[in-house]
């Protein structure tokens, strides 16, 4: 496979197409999980998720290296899908983490991938089903909607205390 300048704008296109198909992954992603911790999670729209495709590929560092993840898991399948389970899921755990940026989103992206992944069933390949649920993990990680992502950490020290 070969990664050029090119192939990365081909492939965030791609991304940012499939926008039908992940969104609503993404809604029933946070829809569940604020469910679980008792919390109201905004939901995303497809501008919304469009604009942050837009973000993440702006970054070259970062798109590199998405594209690759996107490829390759776009490429692959295996037969009866299971023998090959780790592969897609290690792609999708990457990738996911990828578009969420660094810790602690990352992480966070990687549990929300396998807990995405468990209920995301896409046409296409055994590589599909985790891309989907690996773009829907890593983008509604890093988009807004989360009360805990709206304030300042409590954990932060002051600069002027450092001097």
């Amino acid at each position: 496979m070969e990664i050029s300048p090119e192939r990365v704008a081909s492939e965030a296109a791609w991304v940012h197409d499939r926008a039908d198909e992940v969104v609503p992954i993404i809604n029933e992603t946070r829809a569940r999980l604020g469910e679980l911790f008792e919390t109201d999670v905004g939901r995303v729209s497809t501008e919304a998720y469009r604009e942050e495709v837009a973000t993440v590929f702006a970054d070259g560092d970062v798109a590199v290296n998405a594209a690759a993840y996107v490829a390759l898991l776009r490429g692959l399948d295996v037969d009866g899908d299971y023998p090959g389970f780790v592969v897609d899921e290690v792609l999708g755990r990457e990738l996911a983490a990828t578009i969420a940026g660094g810790t602690p989103l990352s992480l966070l992206a990687q549990a929300t991938f396998h807990f995405a992944d468990v209920s995301t069933h896409s046409e296409g390949g055994a590589g599909i089903d985790d891309l989907d649920a690996a773009l829907a993990a890593g983008f509604q990680t890093r988009l807004p909607g989360w009360n805990w992502q709206e304030t300042e950490s409590p954990f932060a020290v002051d600069r002027d205390r450092l001097r």
